[in-house]
């Protein structure tokens, strides 16, 4: 498969300063001139995508509960070709999970399925022989773990760097390195800021990459550490390729001319809101690919069939989208006329009426607010509905993690269900939009589902033709529809009007609208339902999942918008670790450095 020199960057537990260590020395050994690649455990986009600008070429995830433990190594495989140098950053200790499951799911787990020797980033602030007893800990709790060596952060003094040494000698464990307190900048943009400084290639960022590099360039001997990863073993079986995820799917149908669907994937110049892996299965499908960023852009890009929002948008950026008026009623527009739109996180909120009393896209009749705890957690969720990301009844694990609250937490036709959790998420027409993010990688048949969904049919680009009649906001459990006024405003529905769908793909239609492909029904609208209450199951239904992971839940009490609206976000400057925490988390965040 590959023999592509690595390591997996560690620390005993988060705050350790792994984050300025891995990014450091993926800029360190670009300006070596090696061609470098960057990886992160676990599901988080942000350290992914300062890994990635480091290493100069896209930061990708490697999630074992989000694409299956067997995928790990094809999928580093895939990312890594071609490189000198390949840098895995770990999530939260060496030996945690999120889901409880460290033997496939913690960093000692990937690097284990790696073979990759792990180095392990110690703060010894206030430690002195001590930390031969930790690192021995480590060494002994795992007897398969390949433990290469040790790097030392925030350490006070050349007597203080002398006598760690001496003990972890003792042990005979290596030292890669010493970091003075004052050697790693605290130059990383805060978390909050998410992958938006990446995507947009600032200054800051930038200038964060190049410091940290020099840091370590300073204090780590690289061609020591170099000799290590480069005596990782060859990894045996095939590299992941979207292609292959296809071979045994079902042909698509062709567009008109044989063209190709055009599929926007938000994102800014340099990098897209969501996995990398996302595009490539795209393109693998058959759709032209192209980018959008919801923060600048005004439009959508021409001939656009459908829209793909990311889980990796901030929600810190909600001053940004609620500006951009003129995309917000392109996007609303494109959901009206009956295509597809994919919504995960934030992408949700951007949706709805109205976000923290910021007016945003008005596709769903729904609000969202702020709260102080960050949801987060993992989900194996069932599908309530056949849309273009699942169909009715699939099974699928996915990541949560927000601050943003919806109200309703579902709508009529909910998205998700799992166990000891109500119904999450919206579908209207072909708009499937969720808090839920999922990895593509492990499911493959979203984005097949997909291009199909978003193959226009010949009627739809004949002379003249009139797209599908548009609708008002997805009606929340049945409640009133708040119309608005400018040139944003929602068509009323029309009973009876077909809505079109390519074939295999089934459409939940609103109710009183009708699926084309049969003769027009008027179909009674079902009775309303109180706003924020759970509809009931429809027949048919699947039932929750049952031993589904859900750390938390958010509260489904009536959960409204400020009265005066807050402040816009501002851009600190955080430290590696403790300038980047997040707040207190619901379910047992990360909290990563």
């Amino acid at each position: 498969m590959t023999a592509v020199p690595r390591v997996v960057v560690s620390a005993p537990s988060s705050g350790h300063g792994k984050t300025a260590v891995a990014v450091g020395l993926l800029a360190a050994c670009a300006a070596r001139g090696l061609t470098a690649a960057g990886f992160k455990v676990g599901p988080d986009y942000t350290d992914a995508g300062y890994l990635g600008l480091a290493a100069g070429r896209v930061g990708r995830n490697l999630d074992p509960r989000l694409v299956g433990p067997q995928r790990i190594a094809p999928l580093f495989a895939h990312g890594s070709a071609g490189a000198d140098i390949a840098v895995v950053e770990g999530t939260m200790g060496l030996f945690d999970s999120l889901a409880g499951r460290a033997e496939s799911d913690s960093t000692a787990g990937v690097a284990s399925v790696l073979r990759a020797p792990v180095v392990l980033v110690v703060d010894v602030a206030a430690m002195g022989q001590s930390v031969a007893a930790l690192v021995h800990g480590f060494r002994a709790y795992d007897e398969l773990l390949w433990l290469g060596g040790v790097i030392l952060n925030r350490v006070a003094s050349d007597r203080h760097e002398q006598l760690l040494r001496d003990a972890l000698e003792d042990i005979g464990v290596p030292v890669f390195g010493a970091l003075r307190r004052r050697d790693l900048p605290a130059v990383l943009p805060a978390r909050q800021h998410g992958v938006v400084p990446v995507a947009h290639r600032t200054v800051e960022a930038l200038r964060a990459v190049r410091r940290l590099g020099e840091a370590i360039a300073g204090a780590v001997d690289l061609d020591r550490l170099l000799a290590v990863a480069r005596s990782a073993p060859r990894l045996s079986g095939e590299a992941w390729s979207a292609a292959a995820a296809f071979a045994d799917a079902p042909p698509l149908p062709v567009g008109p001319g044989g063209r190709r669907p055009v599929i926007a994937v938000a994102g800014g110049p340099a990098l897209s809101y969501g996995y990398a892996e996302t595009a490539e299965l795209l393109a693998a499908a058959g759709a032209t690919v192209v980018a959008v960023d919801p923060l600048v852009d005004e439009a959508l890009p021409a001939g656009t069939d459908a829209l793909v929002i990311g889980g990796a948008l901030p929600e810190t950026y909600a001053e940004e989208l609620s500006a951009n008026r003129r995309l917000c009623a392109a996007v609303a527009e494109l959901a009206r006329a009956g295509r597809p739109v994919l919504a995960e996180g934030t992408g949700l909120l951007w949706l709805a009426r109205e976000f923290d009393g910021r007016p945003m896209c008005g596709v769903l009749d729904a609000t969202g607010v702020s709260m102080d705890q960050i949801v987060v957690g993992y989900r194996e969720a069932t599908a309530r509905a056949s849309t273009a990301v699942a169909p009715l009844g699939a099974r699928l694990v996915g990541y949560k993690h927000h601050r943003g609250v919806v109200n309703p937490r579902a709508g009529q036709a909910p998205a998700w269900t799992w166990a000891a959790g109500a119904p999450e998420g919206f579908v209207w027409r072909r708009v499937h939009a969720s808090q839920l993010t999922l990895h593509w990688a492990g499911n493959p048949e979203i984005a097949h589902r997909l291009v199909a969904a978003s193959t226009p049919s010949p009627a739809a680009l004949a002379p003249g033709a009139v797209p599908a009649q548009g609708g008002a906001p997805a009606p929340a459990n049945g409640g009133p529809v708040l119309t608005k006024t400018g040139p944003s405003a929602p068509v009323p529905a029309q009973a009876g009007a077909p809505v079109s769908a390519p074939a295999g793909v089934p459409v939940s239609a609103p109710a009183g609208v009708s699926v084309s492909g049969a003769a027009p029904v008027v179909q009674p609208a079902p009775a309303p339902v109180p706003a924020g209450a759970v509809p009931p199951a429809a027949s048919g239904s699947a039932a929750p999942v049952p031993g589904a992971v859900d750390l938390t839940d958010e509260p489904t009490a009536d959960v409204r918008p400020p009265a005066t609206r807050p402040a816009a976000p501002t851009t600190p400057v955080g430290t590696p670790d403790a300038g980047r925490a997040a707040p207190p988390a619901v379910g047992g965040a990360e909290g990563e450095a």
